[in-house]
């Protein structure tokens, strides 16, 4: 989906006005003749645009999928389109699938401003170096706790996020920051470029975005830039997990072996290091992913300190010691490229330790208990 969000309150259903998802339930009602309800990828917020949202509905109508489009943008207004339409797996869910979004934020930057361009960016008269601005941006760029870059009261209980670039150009008088990421908080986006503002101008030096991403407070950040400026661009769906999966950043260090997730629902989550203070939401945050990745199994060692103990749990996990059989077999699965990577990670950390890392199993528990993760 594309639109322009000026006349909308966002995405989400508000009670206080028209939103983008109420306009989509209403004209996909009338078109299909029975009760739709979209579920959107991206709740953007009061007048954000998009070029590339992204929703899903069920409907028992027999219309074509690639057809839905085309009827639906006959009853839309001119400021929505639905650009292409599809039937997907009925397990298939917009939020819950891998996915980079990506951003665009528009800064108009020269001494008066531009009338015709009021309404898709920010304006800014103040000189900005963006040279300085780009410095800023390389400390952000990583998986790291944005706390400091969402708004403060948010209903979010892992600020954690991947931002895997952070561009910026500029072409005349117009600066454009290009963020994509594997999500992003609420407000995120606009933090940041409100905060990176601040840099151009010289009232922060680069290097304190280092600090502001260190202090988990959203008082040090800077201002949030208004919605006007900000465009979803794109979101892009994994259609493969990757060999593996492997960060670091100042607080932890880790790689997951993704490989046989699909065929043996199996994964192996190797932790190289970790601040004890991070250690139990970062355990459950990529247990928990990697669940949902589809495995049913995660082998898990702490390379570090060890601080695995049988019977421990991490929301519905549940970490015990595997049977030398069970471990054993598990351990064949892997391929020799495979095993000589896990090797050089253990055998690195081994060598420091004077001890090789002992493997423990997480299980969820939740199937037991009757209730979801």
């Amino acid at each position: 989906m594309a639109y322009d969000g000026t006349n909308y309150h966002g995405w989400q259903l508000q009670n206080n006005g028209i939103t983008i998802e109420e306009v989509l339930n209403r004209e996909l009602t009338r078109l299909l003749k029975e009760p739709i309800a979209v579920i959107g990828a991206s709740r953007t917020d009061s007048g954000v645009h998009a070029r590339g949202n992204v929703a899903v509905f069920d409907t028992e109508n027999q219309m074509a999928p690639d057809k839905v489009c085309l009827a639906l943008n006959q009853s839309l207004p001119e400021d929505i389109r639905v650009q292409s339409s599809e039937e997907v797996s009925s397990q298939w869910h917009p939020r819950k699938a891998n996915c980079t979004k990506t951003y665009e934020y528009r800064l108009l930057n020269r001494r008066i401003a531009l009338p015709t361009e009021r309404l898709y960016s920010y304006f800014c008269y103040y000189s900005l170096d963006v040279g300085k601005m780009r410095q800023a941006a390389d400390y952000l760029v990583g998986e790291h706790d944005f706390k400091s870059f969402c708004t403060a009261g948010s209903n979010v209980e892992d600020t954690v996020r991947t931002l895997y670039r952070l561009d910026i150009e500029k072409s005349g008088d117009v600066i454009i920051f290009r963020l994509s990421g594997s999500g992003f908080l609420y407000n995120m986006v606009r933090i940041i470029v409100g905060t990176l503002i601040e840099v151009g101008r010289g009232v922060y030096p680069p290097e304190y975005v280092a600090e502001i991403l260190s202090a988990k407070d959203r008082r040090k950040a800077g201002q949030t830039a208004p919605a006007k400026g900000l465009t979803l661009v794109s979101m892009e769906y994994e259609q493969q997990l990757p060999q593996w999966h492997c960060q670091k950043n100042k607080e932890w260090e880790y790689c997951i072996l993704q490989s046989h997730i699909q065929k043996e629902r199996t994964a192996y989550f190797l932790i190289n290091r970790c601040r004890d203070d991070d250690w139990r939401q970062f355990v459950r945050r990529n247990i928990h992913r990697t669940f949902q990745n589809g495995a049913d199994k995660v082998f898990v060692a702490d390379l570090q300190k060890s601080r695995f103990e049988e019977g421990e749990r991490y929301g519905y996990y549940q970490i015990r010691k595997p049977q030398p059989e069970e471990e054993a077999e598990v351990m064949n699965m892997l391929e020799h490229e495979e095993k000589a990577q896990m090797d050089k990670i253990l055998g690195g950390e081994a060598e420091k330790t004077e001890k090789r890392p002992s493997w423990y199993l997480a299980e969820d528990i939740s199937v037991f208990m009757g209730q979801p993760v």
